[in-house]
């Protein structure tokens, strides 16, 4: 990720409706899935950048320790100060962990970026889980939505609900939940992205309050949807928590 992006994400990101939004949607569903899992140990945020949703999660969730990975020195550095919780630099792709380490995993964002490699990030991730253990991966839809803020973070691909489940599948994942999410803005994200110039101002910044609060009022009514176990049918994201077997 560009340097500028960084420090715009570290700034934003705890106040951020879209952030937000993400991190109560995943930490719902995490907390869920691990309620439901024998496998104890920690969990890994994997690619946590800046550390926002590792401050979020705190110092355990669901009676696990939370820990953090991050390729980016900078960033890790950032994310162990912002959350309190241990930070290692180092990639996705391969891990600086021992087989069947972690009860739990979580990617937000993460296979969509340039620097990963899906498939090794995959393996990896089902190699350190204990059997049984839960992932979560949160994903940007749709490939054709490729963006400029995409660019600037370098996102160079983003899922179809069957791409996800295919690749999750092939790799000794059995995918438990999916949904898209970030439904009822979709139309608004479609034209932002329809209009867009190449050289549009960055996604991450700070909205005006009667915005993000509104866009956070649409988002809670979503994640009332989902956590409730309705899976929507399209949206601007897709979150799925997969179960690695065997």
């Amino acid at each position: 990720m560009d340097r500028v992006e960084y420090e715009r994400m570290h700034a934003v990101e705890d106040r951020m409706w879209w952030y937000r939004g993400l991190r109560m949607l995943a930490a719902g569903e995490l907390a869920r899935a691990l309620g439901r899992s024998g496998a104890d140990g920690p969990v890994l945020d994997a690619g946590c950048g800046t550390g926002g949703m590792l401050a979020r999660l705190g110092p355990g969730i669901a009676g696990r320790p939370t820990l953090g990975l991050e390729f980016d020195t900078v960033a890790a550095t950032l994310a162990a100060a912002k959350s309190g919780r241990p930070v290692t630099a180092g990639s996705v792709n391969e891990m600086p962990l021992g087989d069947g380490a972690l009860a739990g995993y979580l990617s937000l964002d993460v296979l969509s970026h340039g620097g990963v490699a899906p498939e090794r990030a995959v393996r990896e991730a089902w190699r350190c889980l204990k059997p049984g253990a839960d992932a979560l991966f949160n994903l940007p839809a749709y490939g054709w939505l490729l963006s400029a803020h995409d660019r600037r973070v370098h996102n160079v691909r983003r899922f179809t609900r069957g791409q996800a489940r295919a690749l999750l599948a092939g790799h000794g994942f059995r995918v438990v939940k999916s949904s898209y999410w970030n439904t009822l803005l979709f139309p608004v994200m479609l034209v932002h992205r329809l209009t867009e110039r190449d050289d549009a101002a960055s996604d991450v910044r700070d909205f005006p309050r009667w915005l993000d609060a509104l866009f956070s009022a649409v988002l809670a009514i979503e994640r009332a949807a989902v956590l409730a176990g309705v899976s929507l049918p399209f949206g601007g994201s897709l979150m799925i928590v997969a179960r690695r077997d065997g």
